[in-house]
């Protein structure tokens, strides 16, 4: 498998792993193939980081750091990208799990 297909794949696992979750957090009520993984990132962590609540705060914290690691994932080298993505995984479950 090559590398970009191997990231497309990757990719598309989070989506759908991470999407519903993550509309929930925003609010979103536009249908879920019309918001990317990034637009979704970065929208839930500006609304979880505008909150005033601490756990939601950290929250959006987590998910800075998954899009850095998300971000990185997309020109990192095949051999360290499943490594780059879990890492990713790991801050959007914390993520999720601080605000449910």
């Amino acid at each position: 498998m090559s590398t970009s297909t191997a990231a497309a794949t990757a990719f598309a696992a989070l989506d759908a792993c991470f999407t519903a979750d993550l509309t929930t957090i925003i609010g979103s009520d536009r249908p879920q193939h019309d918001l990317t993984p990034t637009y979704l990132v970065e929208e839930a962590r500006d609304v979880l980081g505008a909150s005033s609540h601490r756990p939601r705060q950290e929250a959006g914290k987590d998910l800075a750091i998954a899009a850095i690691h998300l971000t990185g994932a997309l020109t990192a080298p095949a051999d360290v990208q499943s490594c780059v993505l879990a890492r990713a995984r790991t801050h959007l479950r914390d993520a999720i799990s601080a605000v449910h």
